[in-house]
């Protein structure tokens, strides 16, 4: 009835057919019973996927986390660069302490998970390379 009542009101009407039976077999229920695991599921890997490679938006350009190292179960050192100076950072659950500004910038290769990044962004933008390209 309360069916009936909305799709009236949204301007909709319910088609008649005898397709309109209600659940009635165990299969019905295994199949939405798989249907919703399979939509939890992608959304867990979708959200593995997008820590492991870090897709999140890291600030602006000026400030980067160069690397980072757990030395506890709540502390790590952090190197960030932030213009063209890097600074090296103990971190923990309650405060950040500047540890050093460091004399020699550290030299990052770009890892697998920057590249998957790059490569992404430049598909989501429409600057689509062949995978194989060597970037210029």
């Amino acid at each position: 009835m309360a069916k009936l009542l909305l799709c009236s009101l949204a301007g909709f009407s319910l088609p008649v057919s005898a397709d309109n039976i209600p659940l009635s077999s165990p299969a019905d229920y295994v199949s939405i019973l798989l249907s919703l695991a399979l939509v939890v599921a992608l959304v867990f890997m979708l959200g593995y996927l997008m820590r492991r490679f870090n897709v999140t938006h890291s600030g602006s350009a000026q400030f980067k986390l160069i690397g980072s190292m757990s030395v506890g179960t709540k502390e790590r050192i952090m190197v960030v660069e932030v213009g063209e100076e890097q600074f090296l950072l103990g971190v923990t659950s309650q405060n950040i302490n500047h540890l050093a500004r460091l004399q020699t910038p550290i030299e990052v290769n770009s890892s697998s998970g920057e590249q998957f990044k790059n490569k992404l962004s430049q598909f989501m933008q429409g600057n689509k390379k062949t995978p194989g390209a060597a970037d210029e």
